[in-house]
């Protein structure tokens, strides 16, 4: 059965699952149709249970997005609304009642302790502590904070913290509040620390790169291991690993190339003593003898699980995708080597023909793991091998690869992919290759156009970055500061800026070249494009331009998902 984009564009998004404090039932956020639900289900299967009403709660990832938490007695969740503000929510369902009005400031990531205490982050800065009697205080001392935790007792709430210009993944710490008494407990300068989450014995487990890893770490014990243990963290809620609820051992997820696998690991332990599953494990949470997850594979539509971790049997509670994607493709692990000698990892999914598609992620730094994606079930359908670069910058081998990109974002990437699609030629992977990627990928995309010419017969950018000196004065709070570390300080870089904006070696692009963009982006605006698009119409080359009206940093609508896959594909069918 073939893919369709109106299969790619249905269905719903599946994110932040978590089981209950007694592990009896699972909740989790279901998008569908630009409006997200909470939604709750008994762990051993049965029917969906939809309890929100108005507000919506947020929108929810797949990889998590920490939109709502359990209360510690069961009856309850306390969720982010669409609106801004903090709500909790019976779990049995009726209309929620209002913990901090969205006047207050946008909340995100609460977490619940005893008594109904629930901390919380608002406007991405500031932590804020309800406490039992409904009094609050509020911890700032950040520029940037997320996903608190409380302690079972109450008594302590550890967050993460970083202050500009370093991005998380540069250097954070986790900061732990006492008593009214804040103090760093791990983390620092040229450290990344992420995800603290406490013990049911009061050790707080997180996630550290001081080793060069980005490994766990509870208590005093060390889980040391040249693979990591989660992801960057671009937003809130990420949860890769989950303690168990005798404090004896830890779920943790192992990324192995972009493969992944959930294991069970003890303290003290030098190696996981139980490989639970392979796949792509998110969301992760542990009670009542089950784990919860949010798992997905290169064949495996996106689905909330259990298992139960006393034999490992996994029970599917729901499934995002619509049917007929089961068929789907397993890449294979492929490496080249870069013009100054490094290796260069990647995926590579096969398709018959020699049309092969160079897909590079966004970011830059970040890694597109073997989870599932529509759109790469639409185009091997279609006949197009993809290959999935890590080039230096991305995340997932190591902290010394990722901070690699330090100060050569618009060169490396470039020299690195480019290496990539050489290889392509070189080794058959694929005879007839097209440049495509989004945000960060975008940018890359341009470049390599522009450093290039003839290597692709086309290429594809979706909110791609055309100026980086425009970017640094436009783009949102979260990244305004991140060229400073990926380029160059301003204004003594002005000028490595105004080389690596691919708006400015436009003159070099030949090749054919498809823009897309939302016309309310509020991280690449879409003048970067119509800028580009304009600069290449006046040169005469072969340009297109679709804005989408309304749409922000990529879309969801069915409709523009569906136009955006139809006008690729129809592009491609004309130059590629």
């Amino acid at each position: 059965m073939p893919i369709t984009a109106a299969m790619c564009a249905s269905g719903r998004v599946l994110g932040d699952a978590r089981l209950s404090p007694a592990g009896d039932r699972v909740a989790f956020v279901a998008s569908e149709g630009g409006r997200a639900r909470l939604v709750v289900v008994d762990a051993g299967g049965g029917p969906e249970l939809v309890v929100s009403t108005e507000p919506a709660p947020a929108a929810a990832r797949p990889g998590g997005s920490g939109v709502f938490d359990w209360d510690r007695d069961g009856a309850s969740l306390v969720y982010v609304g669409v609106d801004g503000g903090l709500w909790r929510q019976p779990a049995a369902g009726g209309p929620p009642s209002c913990l901090w009005p969205a006047d207050r400031g946008p909340v995100g990531a609460p977490a619940t302790g005893p008594g109904g205490m629930v901390a919380f982050v608002v406007d991405f800065r500031d932590v804020v502590v309800v406490d039992a009697d409904g009094g609050h205080g509020t911890y700032g001392g950040q520029d940037f904070a997320a996903d608190p935790a409380v302690s079972a007792d109450g008594r302590r709430v550890a967050w993460l913290a970083w202050d500009v210009p370093a991005m998380a993944w540069d250097a954070s710490r986790i900061v732990e509040l006492t008593d009214g008494i804040t103090r760093v407990v791990a983390g620092g300068d040229g450290i990344s620390v992420q995800q603290p989450r406490y013990g049911p014995n009061g050790e707080l487990a997180y996630l550290s790169d001081e080793s060069g890893w980005l490994n766990l770490r509870a208590g005093d014990q060390r889980f040391d291991d040249e693979r990591e243990h989660g992801g960057p963290t671009w937003g809130m809620g990420q949860r890769s690993h989950a303690w168990s609820p005798d404090g004896r051992s830890l779920a943790v997820t192992r990324n192995e190339g972009g493969y992944s696998t959930l294991v069970l690991w003890a303290p003290g332990e030098p190696e996981p003593a139980v490989v639970l599953c392979r796949g792509i494990h998110t969301c992760l949470s542990w009670a009542g003898g089950r784990i919860a997850a949010v798992r997905s594979g290169a064949r495996t539509p996106t689905q909330v699980v259990v298992y139960d971790v006393h034999d490992t049997e996994r029970r599917i509670l729901a499934v995002g995708p619509v049917a007929g994607f089961d068929d789907g493709v397993e890449p294979e692990m492929v490496t080249w080597t870069a013009d100054d000698g490094a290796i260069i990892p990647g995926r590579l999914y096969r398709a018959p023909g020699e049309r092969l598609l160079v897909w590079v992620h966004g970011g830059p730094t970040d890694q597109w793991q073997v989870e599932f994606r529509a759109r790469f079930a639409y185009w091997l359908d279609r006949g197009w091998s993809i290959l999935v670069p890590d080039h230096r910058g991305s995340t997932g081998h190591g902290r010394a690869f990722t901070q690699a990109m330090a100060g050569r974002w618009g060169e490396l990437d470039v020299a690195d992919v480019a290496a990539g699609a050489r290889a392509c030629l070189a080794n058959g992977w694929g005879g007839r290759l097209v440049a495509m990627g989004a945000s960060a990928g975008g940018f890359t995309v341009l470049n390599l156009l522009a450093e290039h010419p003839g290597l692709f017969a086309a290429g594809v950018s979706l909110y791609g970055i055309g100026d980086l000196l425009e970017l640094s004065q436009a783009t949102h709070r979260f990244e305004a500061h991140y060229n400073l570390s990926l380029v160059g300080p301003l204004p003594e870089a002005a000028d490595r800026y105004r080389s690596r904006s691919p708006l400015h070696r436009a003159d070099h692009i030949v090749d054919p070249l498809l823009l897309l963009h939302g016309s309310a982006d509020p991280v690449v605006p879409v003048r970067q494009s119509e800028a580009m698009a304009a600069r290449l119409t006046a040169l005469g080359r072969p340009v297109e331009l679709h804005v989408y009206d309304g749409e922000g940093h990529g879309w969801g609508r069915r409709e523009v998902v569906v136009d955006e896959l139809e006008r690729t594909d129809d592009f491609l069918r004309r130059h590629a």
